[in-house]
């Protein structure tokens, strides 16, 4: 998938466990694991603007547009 989640990054930075950010942003660990790895199909703008609160980042920090290498280029 061309988006990649890295909140594992700016966990990272922050020097935060994965366990904490669930609770501060009221998701549970299970679901904070499956944004984390990229296997969700879509985020909520609310979960987005907790993480990002609570990670004190930018939205940029946490998602990346990487396209695929068997894409062929549109421009």
């Amino acid at each position: 998938m061309p988006i990649v989640i890295n909140i594992d990054v700016m966990l990272a930075r922050r020097k935060m466990h994965s366990g904490e950010l669930a609770e501060k942003i009221g998701i549970s660990a299970a679901n904070l694991s499956i944004l984390k790895t990229g296997k969700a199909k879509a985020v909520r703008f609310s979960t987005l603007e907790a993480i990002c609160k609570a990670l004190d980042c930018q939205p940029g920090d946490i998602l990346e547009y990487v396209p695929a290498k068997d894409e062929p280029d549109t421009q």
